[in-house]
């Protein structure tokens, strides 16, 4: 994007939801909402009247439903579309229907809850829609958040070197935007004694036991969403749970993750920042790191620790990103050793680990 704000349109069938979701958009100086629609056939005139830069979008509506009106944007006139879905994970299936259809992002609606609830997922909302207006559909643009973040520190502080007990390898990977659909294009072609796998995708509460689900239901290997001491294993990826993050940890010769609390890193929480870290500290040599297609850059620095304990770190390349900021941003930092296209990326994986 130039200077000019991000414009949006607000599709949700609930009047309630309309009202929240622009008080929340418009407090950013970068968006601007442009318009509200009540159900797909208004959002359509809408839509004619003055396309907008980003659509959210709700699954659920009278009339039509989201998925059927996401399919019809994307095959007549592609706009780049946030889903915006209530916190319920039986829809959370459909929801992810819609990331294959071609939506950029998924958030939770903002709903009632302490100060910091609401204030961390506004905060999501809004950089969800300029990460969206930044993704790469058929045109590109480029989005850049300024406000200030947390590092690692806030939830691992920086520790010894790794311990190097074990030579079994083990890949740590990290996504945000456009993220849920290369990593099924990374796990898929997987072969069933692929190393262990940990992975952050940023992705709100109960989606990421779907999305898991989903993967599992694909792949040669097992995915799960990862459960504390859960044991990384050849053959199997762990997935952060949301709003939770998530560390690799070793004891002797055995890798297995734990999960935490504790604020908002680099943003996210999970934090890619915080996987590598706790990576670079109990694999060090042993592992090999893959940052994904994604705004911000979250990961960068987590990668320089790692490449920095003797990690072999991945970075996938521009053309093949939806948005190519976290990649951009490791690589501006010196801690990539590969950039690579998304299809090269399961090979490179496998010759680093044999």
């Amino acid at each position: 994007m130039t200077n000019e704000k991000i414009r949006v349109l607000i599709v949700d069938d609930s009047a309630l939801v309309r009202q929240t979701l622009s008080q929340v958009l418009c407090s950013d100086p970068m968006i601007e909402v442009i318009a509200t629609a009540s159900d797909p056939f208004v959002a359509a005139e809408r839509i004619r009247e003055q396309a907008p830069d980003v659509i959210t979008l709700d699954i659920e509506m009278p009339r039509m439903d989201g998925l059927t009106f996401l399919r019809k944007i994307m095959a007549q006139h592609p706009i780049p579309v946030v889903i915006c879905s209530s916190l319920a994970e039986q829809g959370a299936q459909s929801t992810l229907k819609a990331l294959e259809y071609g939506a950029v992002d998924i958030v939770t609606k903002p709903r009632v809850g302490s100060r910091q609830f609401l204030q961390e997922s506004c905060e999501m909302l809004c950089q969800t829609v300029k990460a969206a207006a930044a993704a790469r559909l058929k045109p590109t643009r480029a989005g850049r958040p300024v406000e200030p973040k947390l590092t690692a520190d806030a939830v691992l502080s920086r520790g010894t070197s790794a311990m190097l007990e074990t030579t079994e390898k083990v890949v740590v990977v990290g996504a945000s935007t456009g993220g849920t659909e290369a990593l099924r294009s990374l796990l898929e072609v997987l072969p069933a004694d692929a190393p262990g796998i940990v992975i952050v995708q940023h992705m709100p509460e109960i989606f990421t036991r779907a999305f898991a689900n989903r993967l599992d239901g694909l792949c040669r290997i097992s995915v799960k969403e990862a459960e504390r001491n859960d044991t990384v294993l050849r053959g199997r990826a762990l997935v952060a749970p949301g709003n939770h993050h998530l560390l690799l940890k070793r004891s002797g010769a055995r890798y297995y993750v734990d999960i935490k609390d504790g604020p908002l890193v680099s943003r996210h929480r999970p934090s890619v920042d915080v996987l590598f870290r706790s990576a670079a500290r109990y694999a060090g040599p042993n592992a090999v790191a893959v940052i994904m297609t994604g705004m911000g850059d979250d990961g960068a620095n987590g990668m320089l620790e790692m490449k920095q304990a003797g990690a072999v770190t991945i970075a996938q390349d521009e053309a093949t990103s939806v948005v190519f900021g976290m990649p951009h941003e490791a690589i501006k930092r010196g801690a990539v050793d590969s950039v690579l296209p998304l299809q090269d990326i399961p090979g490179a994986l496998l010759a680093y680990t044999r």
